[in-house]
Order: C-alpha cells, then structure tokens, then sequence
C-alpha cells in the first residue's frame, strides 16, 4: 500500500503502523483475538494497537536473565483530563495496583495515572475495574489525541479557571476515539458512562465544516488511519504556564471579558520535544501563535487543526510525523492558510498576553467558595509507601475517610480538593504522621524537578532516570553549596531517552540519557518554560558531573545579573562564553566530589521476595591533586576512578582491621 504524505509530495511507501492501523478493524484486532490466548505477552503487531487502548507493554529489564523468557509486564495510563481524578477511581487505582500491579501508582507529566507491573491475565480485568469506577484509558497512548491538560488549581471565584478546566474535558470529548472496540474487548460490549456527553460536543463532531469530517466512517473525525501520530492539546488562563503550553500540539488560552464571561481563545500550535539521538532532522520545537478564535467558533478550529494534521501529516516516517514538522517544513503562514481552508473563514488576530509563570500550587489554598484545597508534592510521581514516606497509605485514608475528588498536576504532583476547612487539621495530621513534607520543607530543586521511570521498565531508556535523579539533586545541592550558591533553584528535568517525556528540553539543566550512566546535556531554557534549552555536552557520564557543573556555577556566580537565573544566565553569555570560561577554569580550592559506589541496593517489598531496587550512591571528597592523579591512573590502567577509588579504599579498611 502506497500514500501521498501530502498531496504535492513524491508517492511514498506508509510506514508500518498505518497498515496496522488499516487491519485492525478500528482498533479491535489482533488484540481482541490475542488477549484470548493463554501467552505472557502481545505480538509486535498488537503491541501497537493496544497503545490505543491505553496500555504498553513492557518488560522489567532488572530480571531479564540469559535463555529465559523476559519479565513482561503491562502499563496501563488513565485518560483523565484536566487531571480529575473521582474518589472512586482514585481508591480502585490503589486497589489494582496491589492486586495485580507493583504496589504503586505513578502519576505522569500528562496530569494522568500510571499502573505499572500488570501481567497480561490480569489486563482485562484492571481496565475493566477502571472503566467501572468513572475512569477511561481510551486514547491515552496510541496516534489520537492524548490527555488534555489543564491549570490544576481548583479555584472557584476564577471564571477563567473553571472554563480552562470545563473545555479540557469537552475538547477531550470532541477528540475521544468512536470505535466501539474499546468496549467490545475491555467491557464484553457494555458501556459505563459517568454522564451524558455534552450536545454542544455531539454537534461539533458532527458538523462538517469544509472537508473536517471523514463521511460513512466510525471513525467521523480520524478516519480509518487516525492520526500520523500522538497529538497533544492543552487548555490554559493568560499567564499559568504550569501546562508547558509551548511544547503541545495545540494550546488554547481562555479569554474572558471584565465581567468575567468567556469571549474566546488564543491558539498556539506546533510544540513538541520528541527527538532522536543523531538524527538531527529530529528535533524540539516551541509552538507558534496562530490566532485567535471565538468560543462559539473554538471546536470547530481545532478540527481544523485536527483535519491539517490528519490529511497532511507525515504517515511514511514517524520519526517526522508529528505536526510540528509539518508547520516547521510549511512555516506558519502555509499552515494557517489549510487550516482555515477546513474552517472555513479567516482565523483572527492573536491578542496580547500577560507574561507566563510556572505554577506548583503545592500547599494550602482557598478554593474561592470557603472550602480547601492542598497541593502534595510526590518526588517524580510515584506514589508509593517507602520507610517513613507512606504516602499510599496517607492518601487511601484520607480519600475513604472524606471521599474527596484529586488532580493530578503537570508536575507529577496531586491535589485534593473541596476540603471543609473543620478537616484541614485532621488531613494534615494524616500527612504529618506518614511523612509527606510541607512545600517549604521541600528542598527546590527536588520540588521543581520531574523524572520520567525509564529503566528498568521503559523499552526505549539507554539510562536511568526517576531512581538516580534523587541522589543527582544532592549532588547538584552539595556542588551549589561548595560554590557559595546554598539556596539557588534551577529546573531540573531528566529522561533516560531522547524522547523527553519529563519535558526535558524546557528545563534550564536538562539530563537526556544517552547510553549507560552517559547523558547529554541542554542548558539555557527559563524558568517559565517559554525558551528551549539547547545541547550543550553530547556524552557526560555521571560519575563526572561534579567537574562539569563546578566551573559553570562558579560563572554563573561571578558574572549574573540581579536575581538572573541559571538558565537565563546561559543564554544571555552564550555557549562560546560558558565554553571559554570552562577552558581557562582553575579550581578555586573545592574539594572534588567522587562517587564511590555503584552498587548500593536495598531490599523492598514485592511479590518476589528476591528484588532489589537501586537505593543510592555515596560520595567522598578528595583534594585536587589526588583527583588528578586518580584521573591519570584511570587513564593508564583502562579502569573507571570509581574502581580505583573503591579499591583503594577496601585495601586501607582491610589493613586497618587488620
């Protein structure tokens, strides 16, 4: 089979998975047919149209062992926008993943929860459990439109917030997949649906505009191919850029008048940080500002937008498939020119915006209405019960005892809300007792970092991520205080793969994994996340980044503006100036940092009573010279500092226990 990926290009072979997508008779097979066989895991094939669905399937590469079957395992991510979570799902989440999960719940960059360790048996039941409790999985993953995000604050005497929230959820509604295979597969054919979809939304599916609907199909908005690949949307106010609005496909921003009344949006599109190593026609890219649209005219645009995408996208390489790439390869004005082809009228000037902020909402708040809410910080989504941290445990209490709906933030955090504010002192002891930290007990650079999971479960990581980043941070907070920066803050984001699912292009020190303990490195995008960071070292193992960062903060502390960030500060100087500084850097006396243990583990609870997890890496400082004549031996002998030091030390322990 053979397409045009648009109309005026040569005709090319479609990639793999648009046949697929061709086979599956809208999403139903061969998965309905394989979850039927008593194997571990999907094909290749099903694999891909599960995604659909809302799973991935994984494996845990910590047991792989040689001649053996690998440790397949399901991931399942709810579909949950504006991040509501209802009670009822929240506490059947926490159920599923201690029946058939890893005992945790991981709560992802898109405002979504992840289930992660599900064995394919128990798939159906999991994804019907969900569905049951107001929950829904559809379109999570797969070339539809993933979750739409939304500012998490619940506040209700904010007009512009309750609208940015209610169109998250209509827009998402607008873009939900109409296959019935969900269904069919998950449920046995039976529908559960929490309320009826709203009629303004049933009416904009249907409208045609000019070309926007694909006629006598299932499918009225995707059609048989859906799209050429995932398609990201979010719904923000003028200046809360807690959504990172520049790295979506589409982002609207809630326009309202005096009085408070809702006028219309601002569009963007374009956004998108997905890349591959080497492959420098990948590559991250801010969205553009494309206009303005009114309200009444809002679903209708981003059909059009949809429908620019669908029928012009790149379906022959899905390295340069997402739609960034179509408007980088038109320019902005070709691409505003199709979409209002499908829209049918000239799209509006973009009107003025306030300057964007990056928002937490971590802490106590006021709804607006008298009642509460408070915003929890969980270090890289994860909520678990670990030691002291028993946040699992706080959570479950607190949401059976008060039956209180969450929102899962874009920062991997959680809110409660419509607290009585008779509760607070009650809630709060419950956090107190199971160790979970108020935000100003909260060190900055964990609060205002995020980590994707990558290894062991992510079959696209080269490196480590959520379970090194913890001990990368006291790294970086103990080089800060050697330098005389004790309280600076930075945004630190990390991957263990170029694919920048924790948003690690718009961080001010980005970690991209690439290869075993190996990163590269972007610095220079700001803290309000509206400037791309860019590659600064291509290959940094870990084991050195204290002397990467020592001469760059100690720049940064000599020649930055009042109150200038890090990131700020890197794009202002330049990389040629950080890379010249770095060049002539001596040693201002610091002792240098080195880490000694690579394979420090800890027992945890699981299911197996022989797992082990990465619990952290110790340091020592050694003075200069002895750093140098370390790195000399490395040299010489062909061995890591790591193991000379280790070796080194176990010789003096031994004799001195001698």
């Amino acid at each position: 089979m053979v397409i045009s990926s648009t109309p005026d290009s040569t005709t090319r072979k479609l990639s793999k998975v648009e046949g697929l997508k061709d086979r599956s008779d809208f999403l139903r097979e061969p998965v309905a047919s394989e979850l039927l066989e008593d194997t571990t895991h999907f094909t290749e094939d099903a694999i891909q149209i599960l995604k659909f669905h809302g799973s991935y399937q994984q494996d845990n590469r910590d047991n792989r062992a040689k001649g053996q079957e690998k440790d397949y395992q399901m991931m399942l991510r709810t579909r949950s926008p504006g991040g509501f979570i209802p009670p009822e799902l929240y506490l059947a989440l926490d159920c599923i993943s201690d029946d058939y999960g890893n005992h945790t719940i991981r709560a992802t960059t898109r405002q979504g929860f992840q289930l992660h360790g599900i064995l394919k048996k128990n798939l159906k039941a999991s994804l019907a459990a969900i569905v049951r409790n107001m929950g829904n999985t559809l379109g999570a993953c797969g070339d539809v439109n993933r979750n739409v995000m939304a500012p998490p604050a619940p506040f209700r005497n904010r007009p512009d917030y309750q609208y940015a929230y209610a169109y998250s959820h209509t827009i998402a509604d607008l873009l939900t997949p109409q296959t019935g295979a969900y269904y069919e597969i998950w449920l046995d054919g039976e529908k559960f649906i929490s309320a009826e979809e709203n009629p303004e939304v049933i009416a904009a599916r249907q409208k045609n505009g000019t070309g926007t609907i694909v006629h006598d199909n299932p499918e009225p908005i995707y059609g048989t191919h859906y799209m050429p690949r995932k398609f990201k949307i979010s719904v923000t106010v003028p200046g809360d850029n807690s959504v990172d609005l520049y790295s979506q496909d589409v982002s609207l921003v809630v326009l309202t008048n005096e009085q408070g009344e809702l006028e219309g949006f601002n569009v963007f599109a374009g956004g998108g940080l997905g890349r591959t190593h080497n492959k420098e026609e990948t590559f991250p890219r801010l969205a553009d500002e494309i206009g303005y649209v009114a309200k009444d005219d809002v679903y209708s645009l981003v059909k059009a937008i949809v429908a620019t995408q669908r029928d012009y996208g790149d379906r022959t390489d899905r390295r340069h498939a997402r739609m960034k790439y179509l408007i980088e390869d038109w320019g902005v004005d070709k691409f505003r020119a199709k979409v209002e082809e499908y829209f049918g009228k000239s799209i509006e000037p973009f009107k003025p915006l306030p300057e964007f902020k990056y928002l937490d909402f971590l802490g106590w708040h006021e709804q607006g209405d008298g009642k509460l809410f408070v915003g929890i910080s969980v270090e890289n989504g994860r909520v678990k019960n670990e030691g002291a941290f028993q946040l699992k445990t706080a959570l479950r209490e607190i949401v059976e005892t008060f039956n209180l709906p969450m929102l899962v933030t874009p920062s991997q955090n959680l809110i409660l809300y419509e607290i009585d504010p008779a509760q607070k002192s009650e809630i709060q002891q419950i956090l107190t007792r199971c160790g979970i930290k108020r935000e100003d007990e909260i060190d900055t650079l964990l609060r205002y970092s995020m980590a994707c999971p990558a290894l062991p479960t992510c079959g696209l990581a080269t490196a480590e991520s959520e379970r090194v980043i913890p001990t990368i941070l006291e790294r970086i907070r103990a080089l800060l205080i050697k330098v005389g920066l004790p309280d600076e803050s930075l945004i630190i984001r990390m991957t263990g793969c170029p694919n920048g699912c924790a948003r690690p292009y718009l961080a001010e020190l980005g970690f991209v994994g690439n290869g075993p303990d190996t990163y590269q490195m972007w610095l220079g995008a700001c803290p309000n996340q509206t400037r791309l960071s860019r590659a600064y070292v291509e290959k940094l193992h870990i084991d050195d980044l204290e002397t990467f960062l020592e001469p760059l903060f100690v720049y940064f502390k000599q020649s930055r503006t009042d109150r200038e960030s890090f990131g700020d500060f890197c794009d202002r100087v330049g990389f040629d100036a950080l890379r010249q500084f770095v060049s002539d850097y001596q040693s201002e006396g610091f002792d240098e940092i080195v880490t000694v243990s690579t394979n420090d583990f800890e027992d945890v609870e699981s299911a197996e009573s022989d797992k082990v997890t990465l619990k952290s890496r110790h340091r020592v400082s050694v003075r200069r010279e002895i750093y140098t004549r370390l790195q000399q031996a490395s040299k010489t002998q062909g061995k890591p500092i790591t193991e000379l030091v280790a070796a080194a030390l176990e010789t003096y322990l031994a004799n001195t226990d001698s």
